[in-house]
């Protein structure tokens, strides 16, 4: 955890943008939300559509308090805090000074790192070869799985053997291969119901 980053335990992150947009994915579609996404990845997908996020370096720390005067400036009652994986980071002063705040806190991660902060809903996207602290699969109210390839089914339900009885399971198309895997994602989710699809609709709108 702080991937080198001089964060005072979380007093100050490195903030690559900040955005007030609507959610596009997951089962929280068309919320709302102001988008923090933090810098620094320890998994470094092939297909991430944000690799410039992956090196912490470049951003300067922010304080959480300008984070959070940033929030209600905008007016947002949400906040979707992803990465890069923000679990590198250790969030439990963040998640006070957002809940001091009264603001929803949503959190995007991977799974690759130990549990910090305090979140209202959790999205947890592992990715096949990386490792996922067990405590994930307990917390997380949703699993969304990318879906590159046919052999990625086989990996999405590994996963869901692993999740508690109540997170909702989504297969995701990767955006690059979205024409050719999602008819396959629609055949598979029919002839297993217990999944749902999920779509990146803030790419089909063209908004952050």
């Amino acid at each position: 955890m702080n991937n080198g980053q001089n964060t005072n335990g979380g007093e100050f992150l490195p903030v690559m943008e900040q955005f007030y947009s609507i959610q596009g994915e997951g089962l929280n579609t068309g919320k709302a939300a102001f988008f923090l996404r933090i810098g620094g990845c320890d998994v470094g997908c092939s297909f991430c559509d944000v690799k410039e996020s992956w090196n912490p370096d470049i951003f300067p720390p922010v304080h959480v308090d300008e984070i959070v005067k940033n929030i209600q400036y905008e007016k947002a009652d949400a906040v979707v805090i992803t990465g890069g994986e923000p679990m590198l980071y250790n969030l439990d002063i963040l998640c006070e000074r957002l809940k001091n705040a009264g603001i929803e806190i949503f959190l995007e991660t991977s799974g690759s790192e130990p549990y910090s902060g305090d979140f209202d809903w959790i999205s947890l996207s592992p990715k096949a070869g990386t490792s996922v602290h067990e405590c994930w699969y307990d917390k997380a109210d949703e699993i969304k799985v990318i879906i590159e390839k046919e052999a990625d089914f086989a990996y999405a339900e590994s996963l869901s053997e692993k999740v508690h009885d109540n997170c909702t399971m989504l297969l995701q198309p990767e955006w690059s291969v979205v024409q050719t895997i999602l008819p396959l994602i629609i055949v598979y989710i029919k002839q297993n119901p217990e999944w749902r699809l999920s779509l990146q609709t803030h790419k089909y709108i063209n908004i952050p």
